[in-house]
């Protein structure tokens, strides 16, 4: 199977909307209070996707994993929103369809936007997840993420406890993908 992974459009706020809601729902079933699940529809995942991705001014990269001729996941990473994450980028969603779990999406959507953000200066970064999301947990570890503490992250409409992981030797983490590729 073949993966690419490419900048997003104004063209696929819908897809990665429908995919941000169906894969969020899929997740946080049993961890996210049922007033998380009534508030997020997929109109409100759609608003929120065409305003991030009309604003050309955003520091924030949004990449898309295209495979089989469809969308396979999406990733966005940019400045961090939390002082714990100190300094480095933010890795603040990384969703894969359920379908294409497993199959290389998710670690290259991870090396890309690491790579985007080491070019822009960035030495480390870090992401939030959520505790309890146990495949998540698992898949960073693989990727050789370290867990640098825990936070409470506001969110729009749920205060989740997150741990931290991090990935302070980019060039470590970029040598990932040169063997994945060979």
């Amino acid at each position: 199977m073949t993966i690419t992974i490419r900048l997003a459009q104004k063209t696929d706020v819908l897809p990665i909307a429908r995919l941000h809601f169906h894969t969020w729902r899929e997740t946080y079933r049993g961890l996210a209070p049922q007033t998380a699940y009534d508030e997020v529809t997929e109109e409100v995942r759609l608003a929120r996707w065409q305003s991030m991705l009309s604003n050309a001014e955003s520091e924030r990269i949004v990449m898309v994993a295209e495979a089989e001729r469809q969308m396979a996941g999406f990733g966005a990473a940019g400045p961090a929103s939390d002082d714990i994450f100190q300094g480095r980028a933010e890795v603040k969603f990384l969703y894969v369809a359920a379908a294409f779990n497993r199959k290389g999406v998710g670690r290259n959507l991870l090396l890309h936007l690491a790579r985007h953000m080491m070019e822009a200066g960035y030495n480390g970064v870090g992401l939030g997840v959520v505790v309890g999301n146990d495949p998540a947990i698992a898949f960073y570890e693989r990727m050789g993420g370290e867990r640098a503490g825990s936070y409470t992250d506001p969110g729009p409409v749920w205060r989740s406890q997150n741990y931290l992981y991090v990935w302070d030797d980019l060039p470590a983490l970029m040598a990932q993908e040169r063997k994945s590729n060979h």
